[in-house]
């Protein structure tokens, strides 16, 4: 059994629809950012870098894994999917495990920030990252062309790892327009169960994620997150493994 400590955001979907599509049995923890669950000292000894999500997994003694990517490795390797077994194949499914990781998270997740969050509208830095994440789909979009999937032709971790980012696109404000091979990819892994079932772990924020920048049932959400920001942690702005 594996206890999942998770919240509704790209990173901890990365290590939902991993388990949902191993089909491993978990047991989901929800860790509340706005109140800071993720600094307890509880929390803490699991993940010592105070962020979401982290895994424990009961069957090797309590073993706990933080960090998205490592979670989503440790995942496959322990039941040997979602990885290719091949050297060539498995390097390119961390290749763009990494891509996700290094680029579209960050940049997409400061696009967040500066697009949603920040108190006052700073057009530059709103540009800067929105056309970095763009610029972000189009090698996606590139790649795609090539192959059905990001690691070739095998359903890899690092295809989770960029849908659970780039479903979110319309919350970061950034345009998906003309990229078909994207499209195509993207409505591939919507359908798939173990995505829809994953990210809706531990509650379903599809209706936010699909949420115009001036639609008023955003406002506690944005507030939260700007309470955060305020307080000088910067809420998982980097994009990577959440604070918020």
């Amino acid at each position: 059994m594996i206890d999942l400590y998770t919240s509704p955001t790209p990173n901890g979907w990365k290590a939902s629809v991993t388990l949902e599509e191993l089909g491993l049995p978990y047991e989901v923890h929800a860790i509340n950012l706005m109140a800071q669950e993720q600094k307890e000292e509880s929390y803490l000894r699991i993940n010592p870098n105070g962020r979401i999500p982290a895994i424990v997994d009961r069957d090797e003694d309590d073993l706990a894994v933080f960090e998205s990517g490592a979670i989503m490795i440790y995942l496959a390797e322990k039941t040997g999917r979602l990885l290719p077994a091949d050297r060539k194949g498995r390097s390119r499914a961390i290749q763009w495990l990494m891509f996700q990781m290094g680029g579209v998270g960050p940049m997409m997740g400061q696009a967040n920030v500066f697009f949603r969050y920040w108190p006052e509208k700073y057009q530059p830095a709103i540009d800067r990252y929105q056309n970095e994440s763009r610029r972000l789909f189009e090698v996606l979009e590139r790649r795609l062309g090539e192959s059905e999937y990001l690691a070739g032709g095998e359903f890899s971790i690092a295809d989770i790892a960029n849908w659970c980012w780039v479903r979110t696109h319309k919350w970061s404000g950034v345009s998906t327009d003309g990229l078909t091979n994207l499209s195509r990819w993207m409505t591939t892994m919507s359908a798939r169960p173990g995505c829809r079932a994953g990210i809706k772990v531990p509650v379903d924020v599809s209706a936010l994620m699909e949420a115009s920048a001036d639609d008023n049932s955003t406002e506690e959400f944005v507030k939260g997150a700007r309470t955060i920001l305020n307080t000088g942690k910067e809420a998982g702005a980097n994009g990577r493994d959440d604070k918020n």
